[in-house]
């Protein structure tokens, strides 16, 4: 019988096997690595704005001292003032300056003040914000509309409210910026399809199986001016149970039986396109931005998005002029028809002069240069001669796309359309001469 000295010895005593050696003992000094040095963020500004310099990316701002209708008095860059004609804002049926919705701002500012004081859900919701929001909601023949700051504001609390990690966003490849950053910080998955290819938009969502999904474009898009085709994505919504969402801020006042926008234009009923947003900054002149369309979606979105909750509502005054500016947007229905024609005008005029346009019958005509500096040089020599259209550069839009963003008013008049495709015409031949006299 082993005793339990026995039964310890293989502790104590030399084994038959040989002993592994034990490893040496490490000492306490630590092993040094290289530390990655901090980047300098001065330095990297530095070389991007360097690298932008040589691309021609640089962008500038312009400082506006008076306007009168139409007309700009702009200070350049070496601060001296002169008078342009502006083909660049989207005053597209001329609201912002209009006499009626002016007044209501100085009224409106007298009684209320300059500010809400505080967000919607705490004491900021005024009887004027109300009444625009009924107004919206009467004019688009929907249940609800729900008023924001502006319409990044909006993107941004639509898509964050109703998407999370498990779902997915599909997007056409040109829509605006607020809505793809909008996906990326909701956390959901963010899915491009080829620009207005609605049998794109429809493998991509067949593509993400689970989750929530939603299918989301802008009904004009700002850089083309063409019209999303939305019969089709529609029924690639419905095919897939998406939920289509219309970022309608180029179409709302312009486009559709009595401006209702692009969504009416297109005959779609409210279960086929439950929410789209309707800004008031672009064809009604003012500031801000409504999301419109179904209550229960309307509702969730007052009471859980974060855009809305957490941040001060615009001013009273500001929802009172703009209250002022859909009543006439509603009535004097011929702004919508002067604008058509305008853009009929410029369209023939252009084409005669050889300009290349691209295919948009909206406010937004773009014509296409090709190369930044080309861009650049058209919209200087348009200044020249006394009209402001902006070149519009990558990433706004692709590579090689650089293009004029030539956008029309119904405060504009034949004579200004004639003289800035004159003067278009001009800026083409110029720019191609330097060019060649610099190839020689």
């Amino acid at each position: 019988m082993r005793t339990a000295t026995t039964m310890a010895a293989p502790c104590t005593q030399t084994s038959s096997r040989a002993r592994v050696p034990a490893p040496p003992e490490r000492h306490a000094t630590p092993v040094t690595r290289p530390m990655a040095e901090r980047t300098d963020l001065r330095q990297r500004i530095a070389a991007q704005r360097a690298e932008r310099e040589a691309r021609a990316l640089l962008r500038t701002r312009r400082t506006v001292l008076r306007r009168d209708g139409m007309r700009c008095e702009v200070q350049d860059g070496n601060g001296t003032p002169r008078w342009l004609t502006n083909f660049c804002g989207n005053d597209y049926l001329g609201l912002a300056q209009q006499f009626a919705v002016a007044a209501a701002l100085q009224d409106a500012s007298s009684r209320m003040g300059t500010g809400a004081a505080a967000s919607h859900l705490v004491c900021g919701h005024h009887a004027a914000h109300e009444a625009l929001e009924r107004e919206v909601a009467e004019w688009l023949e929907v249940p609800a509309a729900l008023l924001f700051g502006n319409g990044y504001l909006a993107n941004l609390a639509v898509v964050q409210s109703l998407l999370g990690d498990n779902d997915v966003c599909v997007q056409d490849r040109l829509n605006h910026a607020s809505l793809v950053d909008a996906a990326r910080l909701s956390g959901c998955r963010l899915r491009r399809y080829p620009h207005a290819d609605a049998e794109g938009a429809l493998r991509q969502l067949r593509a993400s199986p689970g989750g929530a999904a939603m299918l989301a474009t802008d009904g004009v898009f700002s850089m083309d001016g063409d019209v999303a085709p939305l019969r089709e994505l529609s029924l690639a919504a419905r095919m897939q149970k998406a939920l289509l969402y219309v970022d309608d801020a180029h179409g709302i006042g312009v486009l559709g039986p009595d401006g209702r926008g692009s969504v009416a234009e297109a005959g779609l009923d409210l279960r086929a396109a439950p929410l789209r947003l309707a800004t008031l900054g672009k064809a009604l002149g003012g500031y801000g931005a409504m999301v419109v369309g179904d209550a229960e979606l309307v509702r969730h979105l007052a009471e859980t998005a974060r855009p809305y909750i957490y941040t001060t509502a615009l001013p009273p005054a500001q929802a009172a002029a703009t209250l002022a500016a859909v009543k006439l947007a509603r009535r004097e229905a011929w702004r919508r028809e002067k604008l058509a024609a305008l853009v009929a005008r410029f369209r023939a005029d252009a084409q005669r002069h050889g300009l290349e346009l691209m295919p948009s019958d909206t406010p937004i005509q773009p014509v296409l240069c090709g190369g930044n500096a080309t861009a650049l040089a058209m919209s200087a020599s348009l200044e020249r001669d006394g009209f402001w259209v902006a070149a519009i550069r990558p990433p706004t839009v692709p590579e090689g796309r650089a293009r004029l963003r030539v956008t029309l008013s119904a405060a504009h008049t034949d004579a200004d359309v004639d003289a800035l495709v004159d003067a278009l015409a001009v800026a083409r031949n110029r720019v191609g001469a330097a060019a060649d006299s610099h190839v020689a």
